[in-house]
């Protein structure tokens, strides 16, 4: 390996603290960890933010730190609530900022893992947002993870400490954070030595 510890960034849930994304997001950022990435999350509140605008240079302090956590990480998991059929405007509007890099010297999430979770009250909800994350997920040049997350929140899926109760969820967002991972552990290595991939 590299030596570089990877950077895992996970945004997501509502602006309701502990809401099923933002649990279902912290348990894929632990299995992340597990996995022996360093982790952050930026969630609730702390995307509430202007509505992205291209034109406009000056960024607060949160729209800030969410551009420069883009900017850093290796791979990035996004848990979206399902509103009527897509992502829910709290994350549309965080991942605008993407814009922000298209300039960089990465642009957007070029090579960037990306882990994708809908939780939603039927699957229909659940399955047209996964759907939406994985389009949002190419356009900006991420590579979605084989595995994405449908969690269907109309039954209990959390106990109140946020630990995940149902084992096909459970297994679906622990499989998401090591799979971001492991494919951030490739995208390393190839950019590092190429040759040893081929």
């Amino acid at each position: 390996m590299t030596g570089h510890k990877l950077k895992i960034l996970g945004i997501g849930g509502t602006t309701r603290a502990g809401s099923s994304s933002e649990k279902a997001l912290a348990i894929s950022l632990q299995a992340a960890a597990e996995a022996g990435a360093d982790t952050v999350m930026i969630s609730g509140s702390d995307l509430v933010l202007p509505m992205y605008s291209p034109d406009v240079r000056d960024r607060t302090d949160e729209a800030r730190r969410l551009v420069a956590a883009f900017r850093e990480c290796d791979g990035i998991i996004v848990s979206s609530a399902a509103y009527h059929g897509s992502i829910s405007g709290l994350i549309k509007n965080a991942l605008d900022y993407v814009e922000d890099l298209r300039e960089g010297e990465r642009v957007y999430f070029d090579g960037v893992a990306a882990g994708l979770i809908a939780c939603g009250g039927g699957w229909q909800a659940t399955g047209q947002t996964l759907a939406a994350l994985r389009a949002i997920a190419h356009a900006l040049r991420a590579w979605p993870t084989p595995l994405g997350a449908m969690l269907n929140t109309s039954a209990k899926l959390f106990d109140e400490d946020g630990a995940c109760t149902d084992l096909s969820a459970r297994f679906q967002l622990e499989t998401i954070g090591r799979q971001v991972v492991e494919f951030a552990q490739m995208a390393s290595v190839y950019r590092t030595r190429p040759s040893v991939l081929f």
